[in-house]
């Protein structure tokens, strides 16, 4: 796996994402900051093939701002499958603002689990302060037998180190975003994300791609990392 081999070996090598999974991405079209139109999203999904990518996850927003349903979204999904040929496996799940709407929509059991098993919430935050009810939160998640995966904890400016070790002390999973370790977020989350691999604390990775104006930072991981 990954995450395992990459704490083990140099940074930088040349092997390609091959047989990797990308589990956080925002190609399903039309539903939130994302891409917007069905032909663009098959353009990156091409690309993500030539680089090795064998599953992807669509993870779309799921917020206030932008409340997208359950049912919306699993409509959108079989619209990108039956349009999709390829070679890369798709699933669904979404990335959940940890807001009101959040709560509500845990409470009711409302949800696109990630990862095969279907017991774990991709979740976010705002990147400059945590919610007033952040541990509670994660404890409500943990109470529904969920795993927790924090999306990008690398670009959360008010966390440091010892954060990062309460939280994995508290089960709580990292995904980090593999363009923190091209600079893609600035220095700070770079050097977060090299730190938190050195310590073991990812568990998953994912491209969090917007618009194919991301693909140039994933063909250079393509070309500099060791993915095994």
């Amino acid at each position: 796996m990954f995450l395992d081999a990459f704490k083990k070996i140099p940074l930088w090598s040349s092997q390609q994402l091959e047989g990797s999974t990308d589990y956080h991405s925002h190609i399903l079209p039309g539903v939130d900051d994302g891409v917007r139109e069905l032909k663009v999203s098959l353009s990156i999904l091409s690309s993500f093939e030539r680089m090795g990518v064998s599953d992807l996850w669509c993870t779309p927003h799921i917020m206030e701002d932008m409340p997208n349903t359950t049912e919306d979204l699993r409509r959108r999904f079989d619209e990108l499958q039956a349009a999709y040929q390829g070679s890369v496996c798709l699933h669904l799940s979404a990335e959940y603002m940890m807001d009101t709407l959040f709560v509500t929509r845990l409470e009711a059991n409302d949800l696109l689990p990630l990862g095969e098993a279907g017991d774990q919430l991709l979740v976010e935050t705002s990147y400059f302060n945590p919610p007033s009810d952040f541990e509670q939160l994660l404890e409500e998640i943990q109470s529904k037998g969920y795993f927790p995966v924090l999306a990008h904890p690398e670009r959360y400016t008010y966390m440091d180190e010892k954060d990062y070790k309460e939280l994995k002390n508290k089960g709580i999973r990292f995904q980090l975003n593999l363009g923190s370790l091209v600079d893609v977020y600035g220095k700070t989350a770079r050097k977060k994300a090299e730190w938190m691999l050195k310590m073991g604390f990812y568990d998953m990775h994912g491209s969090d791609i917007h618009s194919p104006r991301m693909l140039s930072s994933e063909a250079k991981i393509a070309k500099n990392l060791k993915i095994v």
